[in-house]
């Protein structure tokens, strides 16, 4: 098991207790060096604080999922907003604990992530000449590379993953945004209209339809 923690105190004290629930504990104290770490090893487990120096635990998170290091990642951080968990699972990590933790719902969940296993690699989004890699968080059209925000990105898969499907925008921000706007929020309007400015209009497109009164959906090649 990797603990990548910076604070040396909470770093010893993850490491002797692991210890003691039977686990082998490498310690890492910076981004660079978690990443370094979990790429030249193949832990069972990675337990990953947030925030790190040299880069923090988001980021380790997408590079090891951008190099293919699939191990289960349990994100640790104080802090406790939905946004931040959305953030740490979108990244890449498979479960969240909030500090002040237990050590003993640590182990507990520990214990669950290792029985679960490396997951395997999320499949490649493509739907005519668009292309999205859930893992790496890239995405194109054709060659070209899109630009897209977190939210942006979220939402271009989510479309991908029900290609001709019409999703509703209560759908989507249950999807997208959780609960955390209400259902008169033009929110969802303002992101499809962003989305279509980098993946229809440069390309002159129009695969991002309205369905008046409905929703939205991305058209199928060959669809209407």
């Amino acid at each position: 098991m990797l603990v990548v923690e910076d604070e040396p105190r909470m770093a010893s004290l993850l490491k002797r207790g692991l210890e003691e629930h039977g686990y082998a504990v490498d310690v890492a104290g910076s981004g660079p060096d978690a990443v370094w770490m979990a790429s030249e090893n193949d832990y069972r487990v990675v337990v990953l604080d947030v925030m790190l120096p040299g880069f923090g635990g988001f980021e380790v998170a997408r590079r090891l999922r951008g190099a293919g290091r699939w191990m289960p990642i349990m994100m640790l951080t104080a802090r406790t907003s939905v946004e931040d968990r959305v953030s740490g699972l979108d990244a890449g990590a498979d479960d969240y604990l909030t500090k002040p933790f237990s050590l003993a719902e640590l182990s507990a969940r520990l214990r669950a992530l290792a029985r679960r296993g490396q997951p395997e690699r999320p499949t490649v989004l493509e739907v005519g000449d668009l292309r999205l890699d859930p893992a790496a968080r890239q995405a194109w059209r054709g060659t070209v590379e899109l630009a897209l925000s977190p939210k942006e990105f979220a939402l271009l898969e989510l479309f991908m993953e029900h290609p001709g499907m019409v999703l509703t925008r209560t759908m989507i921000i249950e999807q997208i945004w959780d609960y955390e706007y209400d259902g008169f929020s033009n929110v969802v309007d303002q992101y499809v209209g962003y989305l279509r400015r980098k993946i229809d209009r440069p390309f002159e497109a129009e695969d991002l339809c309205t369905v008046r009164g409905v929703g939205y959906r991305l058209r199928e090649p060959g669809g209407r």
